[in-house]
């Protein structure tokens, strides 16, 4: 691997000197990648996004970096991540359902062949690269990570697990799935996942160092993600907090958004789902086990941002933090679902699993914090995860590290997770093939943002860049600050909306009548998009996309 980055940007973002190609250096270390992503935060969540959870940590972070408040993942999971990890649409990667396998193109429910994973095109240049967490991107041996790219890993399979076991909470899976460099191994019982992912990762960390190469890192948390568990030490900071209900937590996040700069003073909070109930209207018992579950949300939280804390302290004491590009993001917005109460997956749950008010966080505990706070988790958007509305799709980003200009300032410019993996691609002066294993892979749809970091531009799309999505009927497309929504199944056109974001951030006002021009503008770029990334719909599959 040549390690000499492209003059310009090396010049620009790391601001070496540059001699004159007849004297003799080393090529210099190219820069560490650290992507951390939690899973289910809400964007209301981080101090530095103006919401009440100590994030010292993160919050830091922002401080010497930028937060962007427009960037975009995915609605769900798995999606997200086969499109980060990708550069491309969920569809063509392979994940067009989330926790559907099938023999359809585009819902093959793991990773296709029309893509590459960045980090298998990192580790043929020279970086060491390895992760630890969440994989949900297949469970065969084929779809591990160790044959995707990552040289370490120690993961998850699932979606989802227990917090201090591997006792599973899926009927099909009774013990949790986890390997270790695709080899099945058994999770330590009583150990928490946020502090063993963090160990794991500051071990492959020390490994690259001692490997004198650089490294792509990805942290993959579990926390805040359902069943809601943590220690009692990080609960207890919270209690009493949230004895008021998610109706005021929501206003009250709000506000404090608008305060923090990370929404407009003109934005409009919108109204919950017609599903929630009022907080008045539920016993006390009910509001006491309610304001529980937002503690221990809390106190996940919290405990995550002590982790990152331990991520990057042990990056400064080893001498490697300020080589070291640090991305933190969620994966989709704030979680509603409460599968304990679901007719397809409560049963099992309620069989192996307790909802007691003295069991709430314990190993034995099975909670979720459902929509009711989920609303105040994504305010001050419409809805939350699964949704293709702003609540469900815009999530906190922060971005740090060497040559990161504009430190402790705020981009509202439109960006999505489809452009970290071209991003990562420049830094690491790593070029995305045209072939893998001898097949013609699909291009990569983002964008760099590395002039965005180094203060050069503060947008990398143009008004006329379109970025759409789709899963299980649900479907969005954005073209500058337009987009069609629709959150109706089955899926028909009729049922898309049209909404001009830059005046409606809640998605309150359709336009689909008045601006019928612009209307069927967005209708034939949808009709192209869908085609383009191989959409099966209008029936919507009914696999586990609501996980």
């Amino acid at each position: 691997m040549n390690y000499q980055i492209r003059p310009i940007i090396f010049n620009a973002f790391f601001g070496f000197l540059l001699f004159s190609c007849q004297q003799e250096i080393s090529p210099p270390k190219p820069p560490n990648i650290l992507l951390i992503v939690a899973d289910d935060l809400g964007y209301a969540d981080l101090g530095s996004f103006g919401g009440d959870i100590s994030t010292p940590n993160l919050d830091k972070l922002a401080k010497t970096g930028i937060r962007f408040s427009r960037f975009h993942a995915s609605p769900f999971c798995a999606t997200s991540r086969a499109m980060f990890l990708t550069g491309n649409d969920n569809h063509i990667a392979g994940m067009g359902v989330q926790g559907l396998n099938s023999a359809v193109a585009g819902y093959e429910g793991h990773l296709s062949d029309r893509i590459v994973p960045f980090p298998a095109v990192l580790q043929k240049a020279g970086y060491s690269t390895f992760m630890s967490g969440k994989w949900h991107l297949g469970l065969r041996p084929e779809d591990n990570p160790h044959q995707k790219g990552f040289e370490h890993s120690y993961v998850l399979l699932e979606s989802s697990g227990n917090h201090y076991s591997s006792k599973g909470i899926w009927e099909k899976n009774p013990v949790s799935p986890y390997t270790e460099n695709g080899i099945e191994t058994i999770w330590k019982e009583g150990e928490y996942s946020t502090d063993v992912y963090t160990d794991k990762l500051i071990s492959y960390i020390s490994q690259s160092q001692k490997e004198n190469r650089p490294f792509f890192g990805f942290a993959a948390y579990t926390s805040p993600h359902w069943p809601l568990q943590v220690d009692e030490k990080y609960r207890k900071k919270y209690e009493g907090r949230y004895d008021e209900g998610y109706e005021v937590l929501k206003e009250k996040r709000f506000a404090s958004l608008k305060k923090a700069g990370i929404i407009p003073g003109n934005a409009v909070l919108p109204p919950s789902h017609p599903a929630i109930k009022a907080w008045d209207s539920l016993t006390p018992e009910e509001q006491k086990k309610e304001a529980r579950k937002m503690e221990l949300y809390a106190g996940m939280v919290d405990n995550l941002d002590y982790n990152i804390g331990r991520l990057i302290n042990h990056l400064k004491e080893t001498g490697q933090y300020e080589n070291t590009l640090i991305v933190f993001m969620s994966d989709n917005g704030a979680a509603g679902e409460d599968f304990y109460y679901n007719k397809n997956y409560g049963p099992f749950l309620k069989e192996n699993y307790s909802d007691e008010y003295v069991d709430m966080g314990k190993v034995n505990s099975y909670i979720s914090y459902g929509p009711q706070w989920a609303e105040a988790g994504s305010a001050p958007f419409k809805y939350y995860k699964g949704f293709t509305t702003e609540g469900g799709m815009n999530v906190p980003l922060i971005i740090s590290g060497p040559g990161v200009a504009n430190k402790e300032s705020i981009n509202d410019s439109f960006f999505t997770l489809l452009d970290l993996a071209p991003t990562f691609y420049e830094l690491a002066d790593a070029d995305y093939p045209e072939k893998w294993n001898g097949k013609v892979v699909k291009p990569l749809l983002g964008a760099s943002l590395l002039p965005v970091l180094t203060g050069e531009k503060q947008a990398i799309h143009a008004e006329d860049y379109v970025f759409g999505m789709e899963h299980n009927g649900y479907a969005m497309l954005r073209k500058g600050n337009w987009k069609l929504l629709n959150t109706i199944r089955p899926f028909e056109l009729k049922n898309f909306e049209l909404y001009n974001l830059q005046t409606d951030l809640s998605e309150q006002q359709d336009l689909k009548e008045t601006k019928p021009e612009k209307y069927q503008e967005l209708l034939l770029e949808w009709d192209k998009f869908s085609k383009r990334v191989g959409i099966v719909s209008p029936t919507p599959i009914q696999g586990e996309g609501i996980k």
